[in-house]
């Protein structure tokens, strides 16, 4: 458990409260509840409502979407402020990796703080802008990586075609060459004359 004084210290260092004057930090670690979590354990759950948000003191834990994990989070890391905002349903559940100790902060307390620091909203929501970029990036991943794909492979197609030509192209003389007829040739099927109209002679194409 942290002291009163270590406990300062650390939310000192939480990106969304650094706006915050000391004193108020003072006040604001004396009400905020700490909680340890086993390994393996649910603190929150989607789609259930939640008036609290968590910051990571020690351990990690998994955000999970539907049963697909989208972050890890760890120390000085926070989770569960949109519900602390908007009131709606949780939008992710959250999973500990590792045995986990959190500090709380509840809805009344963290409307406390911005009304005291109005700086700190403009912290939580570049917080909230960088979750959503990197989740759309997860997201986009996959769409990009299959157009990638989409546009290598005719490019190869094309190559291998263009390597078969070249391997099956006619040994003979080319279009703009002049052919000199030849006396008759014979085959196995009779005599074929020699054409000098054709490009390729007698060669069928």
């Amino acid at each position: 458990m942290l002291t009163s004084v270590d406990r300062l210290l650390f939310i000192r260092n939480v990106p969304i409260f650094k706006e915050l004057r000391d004193d108020f930090l003072v006040r604001l670690a004396s009400v905020m509840d700490e909680v340890l979590f086993e390994a393996n354990y649910t603190i929150i759950t989607e789609g259930q409502e939640g008036r609290s948000m968590y910051i990571v003191v020690s351990g990690q834990v998994s955000v999970h979407i539907q049963g697909q994990q989208v972050a890890q989070l760890k120390q000085d890391d926070c989770f569960g402020e949109m519900s602390v905002f908007d009131a709606e349903p949780r939008s992710a559940s959250v999973t500990t990796i590792t045995p986990c100790e959190c500090l709380v902060l509840t809805q009344q307390q963290l409307y406390d703080a911005i009304d005291e620091t109005p700086g700190i909203a403009v912290n939580i929501i570049r917080l909230l802008s960088r979750r959503i970029r990197e989740l759309n990036q997860d997201i986009n991943a996959p769409k990009q990586s299959a157009k990638l794909s989409a546009k290598v492979l005719p490019a190869h197609a094309a190559l291998g075609l263009s390597a078969l030509k070249q391997e099956n192209r006619p040994t003979g003389p080319s279009p703009d060459q002049f052919v000199e007829p030849t006396a008759t040739e014979e085959s196995a099927q009779g005599t074929l004359e020699w054409d000098a109209t054709l490009p390729y002679g007698n060669v069928t194409y």
